[in-house]
């Protein structure tokens, strides 16, 4: 017998069934599926599919040269032709507007687009964190104003409270300013910076001369009071930044929508400019962000396409769901309708026809295979978890008949004409 081979450390399959180590069960991730495409459906985004394969320079110009995602967490490697360098994704904006701009999508209109799949970074594996992570993905490309800024948001909380969720997230709020701003912010924050280096660990060290904002993002609990000392980056915004962040607080504030106001939000990637946002949990232990985004209205231009304002988010599934599955709610089909069982000469085929006559009614039908004895394929009936069992042996194949048995309720069970079993099954569906 050969030597078991196991999945990569922090890729998981997802089972019918949970799993010690990963809890999420595929029917449930389908339940979740199905509701992020009618959500979408409802604020009239359209889906966007694109390769999990990119040319590394994408990323590199995009997300930033200096940051830890570029520097240490990607897949990166050689194709065995022409020696070019790809990458697998390890985020989604880049790769929708490489396609953006490669198809010419903004020519007539702007566009709202979503995308959801696998993304891949090189990451230490723990609960909520994986090394191929799942995103669903929302960009609205071609809009200026404070008001899709405002969409954007509506949308989370619209989703929180579809899966029950809401009470449980919190909502943080911050601008970063054009980028004339940030750069006099990141010059004052550098050097104030240096005149602490001597208490930063060696993360924040590294990071004071390649990405400055993101020391302040430390979860370094030594550093809470330096960061929080710092220079803030919205003392440096100018008046049409101050006003297009005004003008989507006040907005907010009409809808309902609670926030808090983070000086120290910053996004860890390099593209973010103006409104930036995270939704976050203390339910979750160190991963506390469920979702994020903001604004990036430089980089398509950056990417070879003309100037367009540009605002997205993306949500980790895996965590989102690990949050649902404890304090929401996700209602998940993974149960038949109907077992449908057989004994005897034939009687196996006219279960098959039976059965896809309900499965074209709008039932879901399983349908036992093998010869087993009823008594076997009524503990496989139990353990489907089916509502209905649909039995069909000798006597009721001698005589045109079938047996229906309410599995979950109080029905029962009855012998009836074949002709009526749509009709019957059909009205203890409804009780």
């Amino acid at each position: 017998m050969g030597k078991k081979i196991q999945a990569v450390k922090g890729m998981n399959d997802l089972l019918p069934v949970e799993q010690k180590d990963f809890k999420l069960t595929s029917s449930f991730w389908q339940a979740f599926e199905d509701l992020i495409g009618s959500w979408m459906h409802r604020f009239g985004y359209q889906q966007i599919r694109t390769p999990l394969v990119e040319q590394t320079g994408l990323f590199v110009r995009s997300i930033g040269e200096e940051t830890d995602v570029v520097g240490k967490e990607m897949y990166t490697f050689s194709d065995s032709n022409d020696s070019l360098s790809l990458t697998l994704r390890p985020e989604g904006t880049a790769s929708c507007l490489r396609a953006v701009v490669e198809h010419n999508l903004l020519y007539n209109s702007p566009q709202k687009l979503w995308y959801m799949g696998p993304m891949f970074r090189r990451e230490r594996p723990q609960k909520g964190r994986y090394r191929q992570f799942h995103q669903v993905g929302v960009e609205a490309l071609g809009f200026e104003g404070p008001d899709i800024d405002v969409e954007m948001i509506v949308m989370t909380a619209a989703l929180w409270k579809d899966l029950g969720i809401l009470e449980h997230v919190t909502l943080e709020l911050n601008s970063l300013g054009n980028r004339e701003e940030r750069a006099a912010h990141r010059q004052a924050l550098v050097e104030y910076l240096i005149g602490h280096e001597a208490a930063l660990d060696e993360d924040s060290k590294r990071r004071l001369h390649t990405n400055p904002l993101r020391v302040l993002d430390t979860k370094n609990p030594d550093l809470q009071q330096i960061c929080n000392n710092a220079p803030r980056l919205i003392d440096y915004l100018g008046e049409a930044s101050l006003q297009h962040y005004s003008q989507l607080k006040t907005m907010l504030d009409g809808l309902g929508i609670e926030y808090v106001e983070n000086p120290r939000l910053v996004r860890g990637l390099d593209y973010y400019n103006m409104t930036v946002f995270e939704w976050t949990t203390d339910k979750l232990g160190a991963q506390a962000t469920v979702c994020g985004g903001g604004r990036y209205d430089g980089l398509i231009e950056e990417l070879g396409g003309k100037p367009a304002p540009s605002i997205g988010f993306a949500m980790g599934v895996e965590r989102l769901l690990l949050l649902v599955q404890e304090y929401g709610s996700l209602s998940c089909q993974s149960a038949p309708d109907v077992y449908a069982m057989h004994q005897g000469e034939g009687a196996s085929l006219q279960v098959m026809k039976y059965a896809q006559a309900l499965r074209e009614a709008g039932f879901s039908v399983l349908q036992h295979s093998g010869s087993q004895s009823l008594k076997a394929q009524m503990k496989k009936a139990d353990g489907s978890r089916a509502r209905f069992a649909l039995i069909v042996a000798q006597d009721e194949l001698d005589s045109g008949t079938v047996t229906l048995k309410d599995m979950q309720g109080s029905l029962g069970q009855t012998t009836l004409g074949a002709s009526e079993l749509l009709n019957t099954l059909q009205e203890w569906n409804s009780k």
